[in-house]
């Protein structure tokens, strides 16, 4: 179990307490565990190509070869834009990616077995998703950008499964008592579903702590999607084990991973 390996190596990575079925696993890092330096230290999972300093680069490179270790094939990792577009990932298509993006979208569905999805954060919220049969799986990235603009609703229908079968795991995300908004992304959640304002807290003319985790509940839950756990986790009030754009300005990544294994016959 990978939760066990994850202990015997001292990593205080997050395994999912969730409704997955048996053979569906994932995990999401912490900070901790590499070899970055400076402000992304330790476990950075950023782009290493998109980064100049030789040093960091290859810091970045065996900071995902580590990761590697756990997880039973290469990662399908996505050019993420904030966006609400969804790739369908195979094999094949990880392939040939040949250690790049699969393709730029914001989350990602597969029906195959030990094809690993993934999605890289720093405040925005991963989602894990499976299907009750273990056979769909969906990951996203989950910002107030593309939770606006329907990346759950649109990772969930790719998934091709009702949604009463699916359970859904919110990972950790920055908090709502660290995540103050104005009125562009309260006005883009309320606007729809004037029920969505008890996920903001007002704070002072035009400004309010917006709920990252009861907006998500609230979007799946209007699917019909009924088990959802997760969402305790804070990264803005947590330094030693995340990273946090919004606290630190700059920061690292942390990596959300999700695949499942072939069922025996």
């Amino acid at each position: 179990m990978i939760a066990e390996r994850l202990a015997a190596a001292g990593l205080d990575w997050i395994v999912p307490r969730w409704e997955a079925p048996a053979g569906v696993h994932g995990f999401v890092t912490t900070r901790n565990g590499g070899i970055s330096e400076g402000a992304p230290r330790s476990l950075d999972l950023g782009h290493a190509a998109v980064d100049a300093d030789a040093r960091m680069r290859a810091a970045i490179d065996e900071n995902h070869r580590r990761v590697q270790a756990f997880l039973p094939a290469k990662p399908a990792w996505l050019a993420q834009v904030h966006g609400a577009d969804v790739a369908v990932v195979d094999a094949g298509a990880i392939a040939r990616a040949d250690g790049s993006t699969v393709a730029r979208a914001d989350a990602a569905v597969t029906w195959q077995p030990d094809v690993v999805l993934a999605v890289r954060v720093a405040d925005c919220l991963p989602v894990l998703l499976a299907d009750r049969d273990g056979t769909a799986l969906g990951v996203a990235h989950a910002g107030w950008r593309g939770l606006a603009a329907g990346v759950l609703e649109n990772t969930v229908a790719a998934m091709h499964c009702p949604p009463a079968r699916i359970a859904a795991w919110l990972g950790p995300a920055i908090g709502p008592g660290a995540f103050e908004v104005g009125a562009d992304v309260h006005d883009a959640f309320v606007r729809g579903d004037p029920d969505a304002a008890a996920a903001f807290a007002a704070t002072s003319p035009r400004k309010w702590h917006a709920d990252l985790f009861a907006l998500a509940r609230r979007r799946l839950a209007r699917m019909g999607v009924r088990s959802i756990r997760g969402g305790e986790l804070c990264t803005h009030s947590d330094p030693a084990r995340f990273f946090s754009f919004r606290r630190d300005g700059t920061s690292g990544r942390m990596g959300a991973f999700l695949w499942r294994t072939e069922r025996s016959a």
